[in-house]
């Protein structure tokens, strides 16, 4: 303790008299890394600018090497108790996943063993390989090879586009350290479940670097083989990660053409299975010419797509392999009865989902607006008799949302869409990186001209390309649409319409809408479709984003399988005369898709002539199916938007669940525990009102978007709140400010003339613009900064202390109204 009556601060604690413990201990300088980031804060979007909550920061974490934090330490100042701070680091031991975090206030230690289940108070630090050798007998770690990897520093070689390094967070660190643990122990099938955005390229990057630099049992670098079903899921984490830490030694296999002596290969399922004959006649595939254990890892990123299904021609070169250690890599792990992620991987070794990368202020939170459209709500008949566009007659019947563009097309339905989000961008930014996710090419390319005719001022500034459609019936032009479009500084294009092209595996982070016009049936889908907008990029002010859902598939926010692992689901439907028959989800997901639709008539199984391969995806089967079955395309027909409602994620249900917008609202204000009067009073004063400002913006209310919510622009704030929680009649604050002047005359006469006509002129401004103006701030805007500086204007009322008591005052009275 030091002499005298001053009591050290925190910082002082720390500096004077932890780290001289920490350092008698054993521990070196490079082992106490102070400030240990975990995670950044969570975004707070509501209420103007965005910001972050608190963020987490360890005082001390302790690595036995760098990148291998083995403990936490949190530090209170030597006046408040230590055991105060045990909570605190018990939270950060567990975020991290280490058994061991100190409490300390300088003076005392209290040692919290996760692993034992203990807290003691101890007299000293233990020292470095002391706490090692626990923290292994802890984890099961002995002293070969898995020990090693985990030991192995992280690569440090990547950069950000703005050439920062790209270090890896807390999660990622935790995925590549169990990963290579596992492997270590000899564990040969590796599941990995991170969410979209979270950075599942930069962990199989560095585990591929750890495997690397570390002991390797078979005598040489291992040989990596990074398998995929689409180019951009191959040539993305090939040319931005690994190309920049193993230069030379990557390869992109291709066209049926044997190539040995690299140490990193790339490949599309479709490419290894083409057989050689356009280069040296062989006829075997080409993942057959290599033996069967040439590849010591294989990572399968978006393992739920391709060879997840167990008789998948592409499920072969998995089984080729089988020596290798496989990683698979996924947001969403499927598990259907004959495509189940876990049954071939195992459970994960670790996940991160999207509640927690939002939590941790690492990915964007999202809002959705759900546009209901009359013809999707009420339904569609034709006339009896009635043809189409082309002259074909209608079966009579009536139409509903799943068969729209499927079906049946209707014009004015595409093209009322396309006029509530230009209007939606007008108002929220017509520069604003937008994916519309259509039913097929046909539909996505009607929505592209409805979108490119509603806003022909910046298609003509931009050359045609405000507006581009990205499906792979665009081929290359399209894919350099895409090349632009997830470009963080590219200006255009602006608005991707696509079909499924976009739906999974393309790191986009500018694109701040998602628009959902398409019925989704899949999880799974839906998972990665959400996924587009996910990312975080602050340099660019993009902190969260929106989706429109025109078609309802953000129910799926509400399922139980969200945010968590699948469940094992069995689906059986019978026909007409109750007879079992096999029911396969249309999700198109990947190679060997086996689809049924009874309304067409058609089937396409494995190996028959629509199969996928390597140039034609998911969109190209879609449109051959279509072009079999008969689609009426009609127009002239009443369309229009019956309603938007907008809503929020609750974070209270402890997952993703939606709740609409003003019932949200409600909910946070009931949480102040004020009654109605207790708003009211403290919502009369400047500083209370601002407390409860920040308290409901921290909650994530936004003034703006409530009141266009319940359509009332003109009311106060303060009874858009009352309406939300308690529904009690709103006012305006031209009602109320006439009120004031009517009913306390008294008060205002009360002012010499000077005065008096600054608080008329301060009335006027919260007519204008609600109770922001009734602080003293607003001696600083026009018209009253005209007739002199605050301090002049103050001194009408006896100075600055008495303006804010008068400005109080008439806070009183512009809200005793009930």
């Amino acid at each position: 303790m030091t002499s005298g009556s001053h009591s050290p601060n925190e910082n002082e604690t720390r500096r004077t008299l932890v780290e001289r413990d920490l350092t008698l201990a054993g521990w070196g300088r490079d082992q106490m890394v102070d400030e240990y980031p975990i995670t950044d804060g969570k975004i707070l979007a509501a209420g103007g600018k965005p910001r972050r909550g608190a963020h987490l920061r360890a005082d001390y974490a302790l690595e036995y090497r760098p990148g291998v934090p083995i403990a936490v330490v949190e530090v209170k100042r030597t006046s408040i108790k230590a055991d105060d701070g045990i909570e605190q680091a018990k939270r950060y031991a567990k975020k991290l996943q280490v058994p061991f975090a100190y409490a300390t206030n300088g003076i005392e230690i209290w040692e919290i063993d996760l692993d034992a289940g203990t807290i003691t108070k101890i007299d000293s630090y233990p020292a470095p390989d002391e706490l090692w050798t626990r923290y292994r007998r802890a984890r099961g770690l002995d002293e070969g090879l898995a020990t090693d990897l985990v030991l192995t520093p992280f690569d440090q070689t990547l950069k950000n586009w703005d050439n920062t390094p790209k270090v890896p967070r807390y999660y990622q660190r935790l995925a590549v350290n169990k990963t290579v643990e596992a492997i270590g122990r000899g564990q040969d099938r590796v599941l990995l479940v991170l969410a979209t955005g979270t950075g599942k390229t930069l962990v199989a990057y560095q585990v591929a670097k750890k495997l690397s630099q570390a002991r390797w049992p078979k005598g040489h670098p291992p040989r990596v083989l990074y398998l995929a079903d689409r180019n951009i899921l191959v040539d993305q984490p090939k040319d931005e990660y690994f190309v920049q830490g193993f230069r030379e030694a990557v390869h992109k296999l291709g066209r049926g053409v044997l190539q040995l002596g690299r140490h990193i290969y790339f490949a599309l399922y479709q490419s290894l299975d083409q057989q050689g004959k356009e280069t040296d006649g062989d006829q075997t595939a080409l993942f057959e010419r290599f033996g069967k254990d040439f590849f010591d890892l294989i990572i399968v990123d978006e393992c739920h797509r391709g060879s997840a299904k167990d008789n998948s021609n592409w499920r072969r070169i998995l089984e080729h392999f089988t020596s290798a250690v496989q990683i698979g890599l996924t947001a969403t792990p499927i598990s259907e009865r004959d495509a189940d992620t876990y049954e071939y991987f195992g459970r994960p070794i670790y996940e991160y989902s999207l509640k927690d990368g939002i939590e941790d202020g690492f990915l964007a939170p999202y809002r959705v607006r759900r546009v209901n459209i009359n013809v999707d709500v009420s339904g569609w008949q034709p006339e009896p008799g009635q043809l189409d566009s082309y002259g074909n007659p209608i079966p009579e019947r009536e139409y509903n949302q799943p068969d729209f563009e499927r079906v049946l097309a209707i014009k004015e339905r595409t093209e009322v869409a396309a006029q509530y989000l230009t209007d939606l961008l007008h108002e929220t930014g017509r520069m604003s990186k937008t994916i519309v996710f259509c039913v097929d090419s046909d539909h996505a390319g009607r929505m592209r001209t409805a979108l490119h005719n509603l806003n022909q001022d910046l298609s003509r500034q931009y050359g045609g390309d405000y507006v581009v459609r990205i499906t792979s019936r665009d081929g290359d032009p399209g894919l350099a649409h895409l090349d632009e479009f997830k470009k963080v500084d590219s200006d255009a294009p602006v608005i991707a319409v696509t079909s499924r092209l976009l739906s999974t595996g393309v790191d986009m982070p500018m694109v701040r809408n998602v628009v959902i016009f398409r019925p989704i049936g899949s999880m799974t889908e839906f998972k990665q479709i959400v996924g587009r907008g996910t990312r975080l990029f602050a340099d660019k002010d993009k902190f969260s984003f929106d989706i429109i859902d025109f078609v309802y598939a953000t129910r799926k926010f509400n399922d139980p399988d969200f945010d968590g692992p699948p469940v094992r689901r069995y689906e059986v439907k019978v026909d007409d005369d109750g007879h079992p028959i096999e029911s396969v989800e249309d999700d198109l997901t990947g190679e060997g898709s086996q689809i049924a639709e009874s309304e067409a008539g058609y089937e396409v199984q494995e190996g028959g002539s629509l199969d996928l391969g390597e140039g034609m995806s998911d969109d190209d089967l879609i449109a051959a199916l279509t072009t079999r079955a008969r689609r009426y395309y009609v127009d002239g027909q009443e369309v229009f938007i019956l309603n938007d409602i907008l809503y929020v994620m609750d974070a209270d249900s402890g997952r993703p669940k939606m709740i609409e917008y003003r019932a949200f609202a409600g909910d946070q204000v009931r949480k102040l525990n004020l009654s109605p009067m207790e708003l009211r009073g403290q919502w009369a004063r400047a500083k209370t009102r601002s407390d409860i400002l920040r308290a409901l913006q921290d909650s994530g209310i936004d003034f703006k978007v409530l009141a266009d919510q319940m359509h009332d622009h003109d009311a106060d704030p303060l009874d858009l709140l009352l309406s939300a929680a308690w529904e009690l009649p709103a006012m305006t604050r031209r009602e109320r400010a006439r009120r004031v002047r009517r009913e306390h005359r008294e008060f205002l006469d009360s002012f010499a003339a000077d005065a008096r006509e600054i608080l008329e002129l301060v009335l006027d401004k919260y007519v204008e613009h609600g109770p922001v103006e009734l602080r003293p701030k607003v001696l600083t805007l026009p018209p009253l900064r005209d007739l002199g500086s605050p301090s002049e204007l103050a001194a009408r009322f006896g100075g600055g202390e008495k303006l804010r008591e008068v400005l109080d005052r008439l806070g009183e009275h512009v809200y005793d109204a009930a």
